[in-house]
């Protein structure tokens, strides 16, 4: 079963979306687990891809391909885990803010998260606070992952953390940071929960809001 599974993992890496989508038909066929190929197949092999990226050894068009064949894999297992009722990590949403159409490092941070098995609710660009917030009532998100790539947006970070406040709800949410203009002490200095310097980093962090 491992050799399936190692089969898998390798074939998500180097992005071959058809291979991954024929070697899990094929586990399945041979009685391997959607828990277990998702698990000991997919997430390990864009763990990989993470770490790899982290580390400058891989790209963002690398990747945006092992992503892609991910897609293809947990598109194809979905009713599978359905049916085994595995649940999602948790959830999340992700948006860039108010004023910022850029969504490059916020789709790679999507990837990444969805790498790692927490459900993603998709914001897009140009997010208000109301709507980050709305994202959080009505849809149960645990973390709020704002983006923004302008010096002049990312004050709009500040007014998200703080309509949180006023609705009485900061404690019962985590909000993440990420940008190129933004610090750790732009974070600390708006009482943000987190700042991340890469995607990579910022799919962990969320593990370990989401575990604690």
């Amino acid at each position: 079963m491992s050799e399936i599974l190692n089969s898998i993992s390798a074939s998500l890496q180097a992005g071959k979306s058809k291979d991954v989508k024929a070697l899990i038909e094929q586990a399945l066929a041979e009685g391997v687990g959607a828990k277990d190929i998702l698990e000991q197949g997919l997430l390990p092999g864009m763990s990989i891809i993470g770490d790899k990226f982290k580390n400058n050894e891989v790209y963002v068009p690398e990747v945006l391909i092992a992503a892609r064949a991910m897609k293809a894999g947990t598109d194809l297992l979905k009713p599978y885990l359905a049916d085994a009722n595995v649940q999602p990590l948790g959830k999340i949403c992700i948006g860039t803010v108010k004023g910022d159409l850029h969504d490059i490092g916020k789709n790679l941070v999507k990837m990444m998260m969805e790498g790692k098995g927490i459900e993603v609710v998709d914001l897009g660009v140009d997010v208000s606070p109301e709507q980050f917030l709305a994202a959080v009532k009505e849809q149960g998100c645990q973390i709020v992952c704002c983006s923004a790539l302008l010096t002049t947006t990312m004050g709009v970070m500040k007014d998200i953390v703080d309509i949180f406040v006023n609705e009485g709800i900061r404690d019962s949410v985590k909000v993440m940071i990420g940008g190129a203009p933004i610090t750790d002490a732009y974070c600390q200095a708006i009482g943000a929960d987190g700042y991340t310097a890469d995607a990579a980093s910022a799919a962990d962090l969320a593990v370990e809001f989401l575990k604690a």
